[in-house]
């Protein structure tokens, strides 16, 4: 078997090292295809490179992304051919990050710090996770990942989701709309899918609905909020924090009004970063392609109508 990639610098040597019976050929991002190159399967980061068209018409049959979200990915091009994902590889990193960012609020890290003697000592007008609520929009393996831990502050977890299924765990209430879970949460931690349905997910009719004083936590895709609604919230006192982990557009360009914003908390997409964290995402692949190897169903399968 044949794996076509885009790993440079010896990013794949471990896989390599565990499937010594494949052959991965790696292929540059841009320029011409080098003639007699061919594969069965492409791994890939989901970005539109200018010579993917032309790989995929070298024999691939099954494409993965390493990552969860596969809006960079032109779906168009897909045709007949499966699509994987590492859904849920990053729900670890992701989840204690979304921890920390709702702790930081409540805790006011890093205001509470000192650089010089306060007015007074041993006492703080500090908030608690204990008893606040939670809303997730989306309950995937990241939202899944986000409640445990929360649960575990003694938090309520409110939950939306895409489909009719259960919550996967005890101690999560999905919720039948968008605007009862915006109603009762204190935090709001975005967690969906970006797709056409998904755009705009919180406009400014649902930054009105949220509950007063609430914090988001964005750590799917810019375009499910409303940015400029966001701002409107912010500056008003409606939305009392935003901890911004995506935007729109990536990288934000030197000047931007969300820079400055004294009630946004901006990251730079690196909410997935943890010790090992490549070895996760690369996990599925691998599962995969052993799958494959022995003719079994591959999982993480992504339907390109839905775009997830």
């Amino acid at each position: 078997m044949r794996v076509l990639h885009h790993m440079e610098g010896g990013r794949l040597d471990p896989i390599i090292a565990q499937f010594d019976t494949v052959e991965f050929i790696y292929v540059p991002r841009q320029g011409d295809i080098p003639e007699g190159t061919s594969g069965e399967a492409l791994l890939t980061i989901p970005r539109d490179y200018p010579n993917l068209a032309g790989l995929l018409d070298r024999g691939v049959e099954w494409v993965h992304v390493t990552s969860t979200g596969i809006d960079g990915f032109p779906l168009d091009l897909l045709g007949h051919r499966v699509m994987t994902c590492s859904r849920g590889a990053s729900a670890i990193g992701i989840s204690e990050w979304c921890l920390a960012m709702m702790l930081a609020f409540e805790k006011d890290l890093p205001g509470v710090w000192l650089d010089k003697p306060p007015e007074r000592w041993f006492t703080a007008e500090l908030g608690a996770l204990y008893g606040k609520t939670l809303g997730l929009i989306g309950l995937g393996g990241i939202g899944t990942a986000v409640a445990r831990r929360a649960l575990a502050f003694d938090m309520t977890v409110l939950a939306i989701r895409r489909t009719a299924a259960p919550a996967p765990m005890d101690g999560i209430e999905v919720v039948s709309s968008l605007a009862e879970l915006l109603g009762r949460a204190d935090h709001v931690v975005v967690a969906a899918p970006a797709t056409a349905a998904t755009r705009y997910l919180l406009d400014a009719d649902a930054l009105a609905a949220t509950k007063p004083g609430a914090h988001i936590v964005n750590i799917a895709r810019g375009d499910l909020i409303d940015q400029d609604a966001l701002r409107a919230a912010l500056d008003r006192g409606h939305i009392a924090r935003a901890s911004l982990d995506t935007v729109v557009p990536e990288p934000l360009p030197e000047g931007h009004w969300m820079y400055d914003h004294p009630k946004i908390q901006l990251s730079a997409h690196v909410s997935w970063c943890m010790p090992d964290s490549w070895d996760l995402l690369m996990a599925p692949f691998a599962d995969n392609l052993q799958r494959r190897m022995s003719g079994q169903p591959l999982e993480g399968i992504v339907n390109p109508d839905e775009g997830y």
